[in-house]
């Protein structure tokens, strides 16, 4: 008899600690759901990184797992929850909300947002008071389990400018645009360029070391539609060189968008039509770049000017080889058919 109850609650003893074991587990999982989210591992940069898709690995051969940049991730919510009260450390929401905590890691808007001081200019959200978390949303921030390749992937973004504008005003152009072009190619002002990224000092030291350029902006075909676009060029290994293109939405909005004659019929566009342009210079020892809306279109040559950095100094890169170029975050160049509409001659109508 001892023996037979002694059997029983062993065996009462091994189905709790199974179920135990199961509901600790469900509890994990539901907890570490965020090791899934884009601000837990960056998915996108090694994506577009790794060599396979055509990536800078190409030139650096060194896996993205090795380098500075992977380890800047938010990889528990401490770094964005975490405060101290009263000589303890507390879970705070108001933190994270907080516009300057995003800046911490999101240097290139940080940069925008100084040049708007330095300049006087102001973003539209940003003058009524907005910051990010007015847009941004708890999934996009947390994830939701799902693994995207990118923020530009389908599904991994709530935020889109129908959110809060859900109809648009009946002007000429958006009466003849209609869908086909996005709201960031007529009202994002400016993008900031990161130039030259020297990818032999960030890679012996670390450090991102490049020249911002700004007063461009480029237009790109995404999920569909034209959008704003960026560029991001690159030295490798003292002369090899490397351009990326992609969609790029910059927090520099304005509420009246572009007029007509600054995209249609340029003298950017015309250049762009004899399928080459020049858009950054060197003069007078100074990184230049060309001003304005400058469309990348499929088997044109975008040229560039190279430096390299030596010694904390900036100097012209002699006989750089042909850039490598890749499109990225499912970005796709203009077509030739978008390039003719584009040397049509409109005057804005007042």
């Amino acid at each position: 008899m001892k023996k037979t109850i002694s059997i029983i609650f062993l065996v009462i003893l091994f189905l709790v600690g199974s179920l135990s074991k199961g509901f600790s587990q469900k509890n994990n999982d539901e907890e570490t759901f965020y090791k899934s989210s884009l601000h837990f591992y960056a998915r996108g940069m090694a994506h577009w990184y790794s060599k396979e898709n055509g990536g800078i690995e190409k030139l650096t051969c060194i896996p993205y797992d090795k380098l500075a940049c992977n380890h800047c991730h938010a990889k528990t919510c401490d770094r964005c929850h975490k405060v101290e009260v009263n000589g303890k450390f507390a879970y705070s929401v108001k933190k994270a909300k907080s516009m300057k905590n995003c800046l911490g890691c999101h240097a290139r808007e940080k940069m925008l947002l100084g040049v708007f001081k330095k300049k006087g200019l102001q973003d539209v959200h940003f003058s009524k008071g907005l910051e990010c978390i007015n847009c941004h949303t708890a999934r996009e921030i947390h994830g939701d389990g799902e693994k995207y390749i990118s923020m530009r992937e389908q599904g991994a973004m709530d935020t889109k400018c129908e959110n809060c504008h859900q109809e648009r005003p009946a002007t000429v152009s958006h009466r003849i645009h209609k869908d086909k072009l996005d709201c960031t190619a007529c009202h994002v002002r400016q993008v900031i360029t990161c130039a030259n990224c020297h990818m032999d000092t960030f890679l012996k030291t670390g450090k991102k070391t490049f020249i911002p350029l700004r007063n461009w902006i480029f237009l790109v075909n995404y999920n569909g539609k034209v959008v704003s676009g960026n560029i991001q060029t690159f030295v490798v290994n003292k002369n090899q060189t490397f351009i990326i293109y992609a969609p790029f939405f910059s927090h520099d909005v304005v509420k009246t968008g572009r007029k007509c004659e600054e995209c249609h019929a340029t003298d950017i566009v015309k250049q762009i039509s004899k399928g080459k342009i020049k858009i950054t210079w060197i003069e007078k020892g100074t990184l230049t770049n060309l001003k304005g809306v400058i469309p990348i279109v499929e088997g044109v040559k975008y040229k560039n000017a190279y430096m390299e950095y030596v010694d904390g100094k900036w100097i012209p890169l002699e006989n750089p080889e042909e850039p490598m170029h890749q499109f990225v975050a499912f970005g796709k160049p203009l077509t030739k058919s978008q390039l003719r509409k584009l040397m049509m001659p409109f005057k804005s109508k007042k």
